[in-house]
């Protein structure tokens, strides 16, 4: 089920933070009413797609931070995994130079609780309980309003990277919505027209365009 609309569920976790420092009972709950926020899931360290993404984000860490956004990643490698990604260079496959939040969801309870866990726990007919897919995460993304709600999701199978590009316009447009209280049509950019929320804004855009 999708979390949009809904409070983030909160939770407390080890992380490290700042490129190699560790952090116990890291929560989301320090930026309700100061940031918006984006947490994304990404399925294991030291794998392919992965450092994409990760490092994606970092190149363009400077521009959510304009816009009062912190980013935080999670998988369900342990803190110590995550520190040693971290400390690994480019070349090696690692992500030195990170400097965004890893969470450590080691018992796997965030990722089900996002819903973006990629399998699931069941007994098997000799009354063993096993788990039914792949222990990981789906690339899950969620952007969270400075009220702890989600107000975007996007949750890619293992293969497909994202688009850090998209996650910035969505980004922008809620930041517009939430400043102007006019809403963003399809594939809206900063300077754009919007739209009133009404028939007639919507016939002036169309008129528009």
């Amino acid at each position: 089920m999708s979390l949009v609309g809904k409070k983030a569920p909160l939770f407390e976790a080890d992380a490290v933070i700042n490129g190699g420092d560790f952090v116990e009972k890291f929560t989301l709950e320090q930026y309700i009413g100061k940031k918006h926020v984006v947490f994304f899931f990404y399925p294991l360290d030291f794998t392919f797609v992965c450092p994409t993404e990760i490092l994606a984000f970092q190149e363009q860490l400077a521009e959510f931070e304009k816009r009062n956004v912190a980013v935080v990643a999670c998988s369900i490698d342990s803190k110590f995994s995550h520190w040693a990604w971290l400390n690994t260079e480019k070349k090696d496959g690692g992500i030195k130079g990170v400097t965004f939040p890893l969470v450590s969801d080691l018992s796997k309870t965030i990722s089900e609780n996002y819903g973006v866990l990629a399998g699931e726990y069941d007994y098997n007919e000799d009354g063993e309980m096993e788990f039914d897919g792949a222990p990981v995460a789906y690339r899950g993304l969620f952007l969270i309003d400075k009220q702890g709600v989600v107000r975007h999701e996007v949750v890619n199978d293992l293969p497909l990277g994202r688009s850090v590009k998209e996650t910035l316009r969505m980004v922008d447009a809620l930041q517009f919505y939430e400043e102007n209280g006019e809403v963003c049509p399809a594939d809206w950019h900063p300077g754009e027209d919007a739209m009133k929320e009404s028939h007639e804004g919507v016939a002036e855009y169309l008129a528009k365009h």
